[in-house]
């Protein structure tokens, strides 16, 4: 018995680690954007925590629009659902869509859960991806709360990207 055990553990420890490699494999880097094997947006944060300039700013518009109903660091509050939640059963585009065209949730009871829209929001609509890149950090457990310590700089994708969207 105590032999099977220490075998599963094994097999689950060896599992784990070979998803963890092909995980970090699937992520290419873009003018500092990091994507997944779908080509979406996703974080890439380096052993001593430095994280891409993209999920950093994603940590910033959030905080500055998204956490008034989300709640800090996308863990919800009484008003709305924790974003780091969402982002696990939710893909980008839908993310994406609900951000910009907002969605009314008609419930059980009667009630209603209202989105609104921020598609006409150039500090939300803009940074849509990057808020995205953040939450998937958040949602993985290897980002931790509050603002990270250490970011990549800027890269030039970013700020021609910036410029183009005023």
């Amino acid at each position: 018995m105590r032999r099977g055990m220490i075998f599963a553990a094994a097999v689950t420890t060896a599992a784990l680690t070979l998803a963890s490699l092909q995980a970090s494999a699937e992520k290419r880097e873009e003018d500092g954007k990091w994507l997944d094997e779908n080509d979406v947006i996703t974080y890439n944060i380096q052993e001593d925590g430095t994280v891409d300039w993209f999920t950093y700013n994603g940590f910033r518009r959030y905080h500055s629009e998204c956490h008034v109903c989300h709640g800090p660091d996308g863990l919800g509050s009484t008003y709305a659902p924790a974003l780091v939640d969402s982002v696990k059963v939710i893909d980008f585009y839908k993310f994406s869509e609900t951000i910009m065209s907002g969605r009314t949730v008609h419930k059980a009871d009667g009630s209603e859960s209202v989105m609104p829209a921020f598609g006409d929001n150039m500090n939300i609509a803009c940074y849509v991806e990057d808020i995205y890149a953040y939450l998937r950090a958040r949602a993985s457990g290897e980002l931790g709360r509050g603002r990270p310590a250490k970011r990549a700089d800027k890269p030039e994708s970013a700020k021609e990207a910036e410029s183009a969207c005023r």
